[in-house]
Order: structure tokens, then sequence, then C-alpha cells
């Protein structure tokens, strides 16, 4: 099979018809998601369960097997052992990437560099750690089933004589302008992933950059739109759209399948976002009467940032006097808001969850 050549961008030949009937109600569907986001008055906080969520379901694609309440518990001391441990780190540093990436793209464009620095920080001690984080692939790599030949192949990149030119072509492309920021989006994510620029975590840093681009073409206040839970409950589609693009030219209809992800994700983060907003509500209110204290609003900042926790690092974390918030959490744990995962033993902390908020965000129980 030979490598595959990527189209010019901006493309040309797209059959404007079929998406003019999805552009408008994809764009309508973010606007609506992202005015409710301007509603928070600190959405990295508040909506933090969202990003561990997105940083797992991303993963997920990939083979990563851990869930949303592993890796808090793992950040909050408890042990897990053997390919777990690496399945979390994974997840954890996909979380730090969109982190460091959200801070540049605020006032900086998205260039190659900062997509080595991404990759490097994604890939740091985890699976693929030996596939040089952080530098373009100097070698031809193809897909396909485990063990195959390249003459076997599924789909073979471009060739790494080539890949620079086509890196940097994709980079003035994203940023210019084209006819829709959605469109331009879809076609981004795509074309990076048909680039294949790295030895591995292609997909992550792909999927990366949806929310990365949407929030640097000021499309969304805050990069907090995240489309891994669609794209994993559609993952044949997905592969499978991608795959045609490859084979048969096929971006209309690349295009289409991004713009309906858009619509229904926004409808599904909206409804996500709204019940934490609701709990927030209502937790500000029972922690205030509660506490009777000035530091209820810190108290609730501090978990909905990390909802499992030590008690120990709590008091980091908050900012609040050890002996002010050691109080609160007990009044917390007795008034059925916090629930020990492990309760305190000589100098090793308590760990507690708020169960309320993890299941809010998962839209099902889990703890």
């Amino acid at each position: 099979m030979d490598p595959y050549l990527p189209m010019p961008l901006p493309l040309s030949g797209l059959q404007f018809e079929r998406l003019i009937r999805k552009v408008g109600p994809a764009n309508r569907a973010l606007a609506r998601y992202d005015g409710l986001l301007q509603s928070v008055i600190n959405p990295a906080v508040m909506l933090s369960p969202l990003t561990n969520r997105e940083a797992v379901l991303s993963s997920k694609i990939e083979g990563t097997q851990a869930t949303v309440d592993e890796v808090l518990e793992f950040e909050a001391g408890i042990s897990f052992e053997g390919e777990k441990v690496k399945d979390i780190q994974e997840i954890v540093n996909y979380r730090n990437v969109l982190a460091l990436a959200s801070e540049s793209l605020a006032d900086q464009p998205l260039t190659l560099a900062l997509l080595r620095q991404m990759h490097k920080v994604l890939m740091d001690s985890v699976r693929g750690a030996d596939k040089s984080p952080g530098i373009f692939r100097l070698k031809q790599n193809w897909i396909g089933s485990k063990g195959c030949t390249i003459e076997q192949a599924t789909f073979v990149p471009p060739s790494p004589l080539q890949l620079l030119d086509h890196l940097q072509a994709w980079e003035g492309y994203v940023a210019g302008e084209d006819i829709d920021p959605l469109v331009q989006t879809a076609v981004a994510h795509a074309q990076f992933e048909l680039i294949h620029p790295f030895e591995d975590g292609n997909g992550r840093v792909g999927r990366l950059l949806i929310p990365l681009l949407l929030f640097r073409k000021r499309v969304l206040g805050s990069p907090m739109f995240y489309l891994s839970e669609y794209l994993e409950s559609h993952r044949d589609e997905y592969y499978g759209r991608l795959g045609s693009i490859s084979r048969e030219g096929d971006w209309t209809g690349w295009i289409e399948f991004f713009l309906d992800a858009v619509v229904e994700q926004a409808r599904s983060n909206t409804v996500r976002v709204r019940a934490i907003l609701d709990l927030y509500g209502r937790m500000k209110t029972q922690i205030t009467q509660l506490t009777h204290s000035q530091h209820a609003i810190s108290v609730l900042d501090t978990l909905f940032d990390r909802p499992i926790f030590q008690s120990s690092d709590f008091v980091l974390r908050s900012g609040i006097p050890k002996q002010t918030v050691l109080p609160f959490l007990r009044k917390l744990r007795q008034a059925g808001i916090l629930h020990p995962l492990r309760e305190q033993s000589g100098r090793r902390s308590a760990i507690l969850a708020f169960r309320e908020l993890l299941n809010c965000a998962e839209g099902h129980e889990i703890l």
C-alpha cells in the first residue's frame, strides 16, 4: 500500500448543499452550550469532573482501561498495581496536556512546537514513552492488524520525508480562516490523524485539538467542549469515516459526521453542566448552613476541584487552617455529603469522596 497523500487545505470539492443543512444547527447547539459555560463563575474548578471524564473516554478509545473514580482514588493515595497504574497515568497526562495547551492558546497560536510539547507531556512515563515523545516520526509507520506488513496495512500515513511539509501546511491552515470554524476544526482534526505525525499517541493529541481549536477560534469562551464521549460510543463509524477520507476522498461525509457529533455532544454536555450547576447551588446553601463560616465557598470549590481526596491534601488545597477545616469535614460526613473510602489510621489520612458530584458528572452511580 502506498503512503497516503494529504489533500491541500483548504479543501476543494466539498458538497456544500449537504453541509449547509448541518452547519447551522451545529453552530447553534454549540453557541447555546457556550452561553451556559459563560454563566459558570470558575469553569476550570466547577466543571473539572467533565475534564476528568474526557481524559478517561479519549484514552478508552485507545484501549486504556481505567475509570474516573480510579484516577481520583489514585491521586488521593489509594494504591493500584501493574497495568492499571499505567492506564491511570495516561489519563492524568491527558488532563495535564489539556491544561498546558489551554494556557498557551489563550494568547498564542497553535504551532508545531506546541504540538511537540503536548505530545511530550502526554507520553511521559507511560506506554509509548520509548517512541520518541515530542518528536515527529522519522520512519514510516502503518496501521493494521498486529504484526502485519506494510503491504497488509489498512492505512499507511505519509512518508516521513514529506512529513514536515504536510505539517507546515496544516499549521498554516489552522492559523487562517475557512468557511466555518466548526468545518475547519473537523478538517484539522481529520487531517492531523491522517498525517499521523507521531509514532504513538496521535489519536489522543488529535482529540485534544478539538476543544483547543474551538477555543482558539473564539467559538468557545473556555476549552471545555469534549467530543470523546460521542466518538467512543460511535467508534466504528468514527474510524470508518476517517478511513473513507483516505480511501475515497470523502471529506463531506466526515464533516457531516463531525457536525452531527457536535450537536449531540452539545446537548449531552448541556444536561451535565446544568446538573453540576444545580448541585453546586444546592451544596452552597447546605454547606453554608452547616458551617456558618466565611470559608463555605472555599470548601465547596475545593470539593468540586477534586471530589476524592485525603483530608490532609484538602487542607493544603483549600488554604483554610487545619484546625478550622477538619471540623468542617466531620460535619460534611455527618450530613452524608462526604463518604469515607479509607478511614484515618495513625499518620495515614482519611480518604473521602463527594459521591454526588461524581455520580452527577457520570450520569449514573459510580460510587
